[in-house]
């Protein structure tokens, strides 16, 4: 991972990228890949579709999707505090007393999640997971007015954004579930051989997976791909109480994943581990008996069909403000698209 490269992935962990909100991550991704795409299209969905040799007979589409889960404000009270909806899943409890941002039109305000404090709980409230309607966002507005004044009804909202580098070259951040995963695909591009590339190669940032993967429907059906890989992250077990007999034996640092299963072609996995250990690339092996909620999922099932895979990362704390993940993962990962769309000939056929 070079400097210019890792400056990249801080700016899009640093930038909010909420359904409704894609577009400033979607620009810091149009400027990075300005220098070696042929072609750059952000569609009206608010995908952006970077390619390389994109007239070629043979599309491969990589989708990593940029949104992330956030809030939304629904109601602001006589008080001034402010009451919200979730956008994706969130488990409510990591949500209390975090800080958060508020993206409004004239540009971010600062606020807070607040609940009532333990000390005033009856012995029943302390046994409960708190409801969304049981926390609010509190901007220090003396009243309605003026929390109006500069908060409307449909601004999102995200956790307070930032990137911490941990130890053995981990990082924690909020929406590395799946900002990995488009530094990942534009980084790909990024180390693609011209010299050895036959097939058209389009990255795509993908928006609103966490709300129905429904980004990835309409860029796939914009690009009509003949292979199509996802990006997304999956769960690490290598953390206490989380088990391998549920999640599979996957180790943050040990190498991206690749799922087998229905909704994976059998023979493009089986090239990718073989492009894998010709490149002594480190890969994990989980399975999945039905369809993944991932982007996977609807680009397989495009138009006629196309020839699907799914490229994860290990992911710990999986929708919280803290996730963690291994820059050695992405690092690999980028490198095994790399090399597997270097390898590609005009006569690949995945048809079983």
């Amino acid at each position: 991972m070079n400097l210019q490269s890792k400056e990249f992935l801080k700016k899009i962990f640093t930038t909010p990228s909420t359904t409704g909100f894609e577009s400033p991550v979607q620009e810091i991704v149009r400027e990075y890949v300005k220098p070696f795409a042929d072609t750059i299209k952000t569609d009206v969905h608010g995908n952006v579709i970077a390619a390389r040799n994109p007239d070629a007979p043979i599309r491969v589409m990589l989708a990593g999707h940029c949104d992330q889960i956030g809030l939304i404000v629904n109601y602001i009270d006589d008080q001034g505090f402010i009451y919200v909806l979730t956008v994706g899943g969130w488990d409510i409890q990591n949500l209390v007393g975090i800080r958060v941002k508020i993206w409004t039109a004239n540009g971010p305000v600062d606020g807070v999640i607040g609940k009532k404090a333990i000390h005033l709980m009856d012995e029943d409230e302390r046994t409960k997971v708190p409801k969304i309607k049981d926390l609010w966002v509190d901007i220090g507005a003396k009243d309605k007015a003026e929390a109006e004044n500069v908060v409307a009804v449909g601004d999102p909202i995200t956790v307070e954004l930032e990137y911490r580098e941990l130890q053995n070259n981990f990082i924690a951040a909020p929406a590395t579930d799946d900002k990995a995963g488009v530094w990942t695909v534009m980084e790909a591009l990024r180390r693609i051989d011209a010299k050895k590339l036959k097939v058209g190669v389009f990255a795509v940032s993908t928006v609103q997976e966490e709300i129905g993967l429904r980004g990835s429907k309409t860029s796939s059906f914009g690009i009509d791909p003949h292979i199509g890989i996802a990006t997304d992250v999956t769960h690490a077990a290598d953390t206490p109480t989380v088990e391998k007999k549920t999640c599979g034996d996957v180790v943050l640092g040990n190498g991206p994943v690749l799922t087998k299963g229905p909704n994976i072609t059998v023979k493009l996995v089986n090239d990718l581990v073989s492009v894998a250990k010709t490149n002594s690339i480190p890969v994990q092996i989980i399975a999945e008996g039905r369809a993944t909620g991932t982007d996977a999922n609807s680009i397989q099932v495009n138009r006629s069909g196309v020839a699907a895979a799914l490229l994860s990362i290990p992911n710990r704390y999986m929708h919280s403000p803290v996730e963690v993940i291994s820059l050695n993962d992405i690092d690999y990962a980028a490198d095994l698209f790399a090399r597997y769309c270097e390898s590609i000939d005009n006569d690949v056929s995945y048809i079983p």
